[in-house]
């Protein structure tokens, strides 16, 4: 159907993305624009078989006619993020001396005098988020889980790396989103470079315990715990703990 201007749908974005594995076609990279493979000026129209997701140096290659139309094609039809299953990582800005977490309406930060390593979510003894300033940079990595314990993103020293099997992933500025159907949230987190990241939902687990984080609270939901709006700053001795 003949759409009016160049804004695309919502539903026609969500078609395309899970078409195309959450990321460029070509190398996967997350960061990435909606692109018409035969041109806006002759297609008229958003339909979501003749378009495809590329980062913003292949559709810049693309637009100028140095990446021929027939390797997008032939990528649009085998997806780097679909074949490998994951998406490619997208490096994280981090630095400084202080940092902020929030999980739900939970609060952490710290403010690093040295170089150390300091676990802000901590399930059996194990750190489920972590902080490490080294050398000026501040190095996050976290690992958050859909219910059934399928792993949604993995973040290690800055690099953030997502699930392309969920139903859908969207990256818009600076908020990630990973959802298991229509208003079915099953992580959200908002990266703030180069100090701060809000996780508003996800599951953290270790050694069978799932913790989960919603926008309010965080949730034990084997011992029904409920913790909401508290706020650590543990100057070095580490953040939330559960056991």
């Amino acid at each position: 159907m003949p759409q009016n201007g160049r804004h695309i749908p919502e539903p026609i974005k969500r078609q395309i993305r899970q078409r195309c594995g959450f990321g460029c076609v070509i190398c996967g990279f997350p960061l990435y624009e909606y692109e018409h493979m035969r041109e806006w000026a002759i297609a008229k129209e958003h339909n979501p078989d003749e378009m495809t997701l590329l980062c913003p140096t292949h559709h810049a290659e693309k637009t100028r006619g140095l990446l021929p139309v027939e390797d997008v094609l032939a990528a649009n039809g085998r997806p780097h993020n679909l074949r490998l299953g994951i998406s490619e990582a997208l490096p994280l800005r981090y630095s400084g001396d202080s940092c902020l977490v929030n999980l739900g309406s939970n609060r952490f930060t710290h403010s690093f005098s040295r170089d150390a390593v300091i676990p802000v979510l901590t399930i059996r003894g194990c750190p489920v988020i972590k902080i490490k300033k080294q050398d000026g940079y501040l190095l996050l990595s976290l690992r958050i889980f859909d219910r059934d314990g399928n792993l949604l993103i993995d973040i290690e020293d800055n690099e953030l790396i997502f699930s392309a099997a969920a139903w859908d992933v969207e990256l818009v500025g600076k908020k990630l989103t990973i959802r298991g159907g229509l208003r079915d949230i099953l992580a959200q987190v908002e990266l703030y470079p180069p100090s701060a990241i809000i996780v508003n939902r996800g599951t953290f687990a270790h050694d069978g315990l799932p913790v989960r984080v919603a926008p309010d609270h965080i949730f034990l939901e084997k011992y029904n715990v409920r913790m909401a709006k508290s706020v650590a700053n543990m100057n070095g001795r580490g953040g939330f703990n559960f056991d």
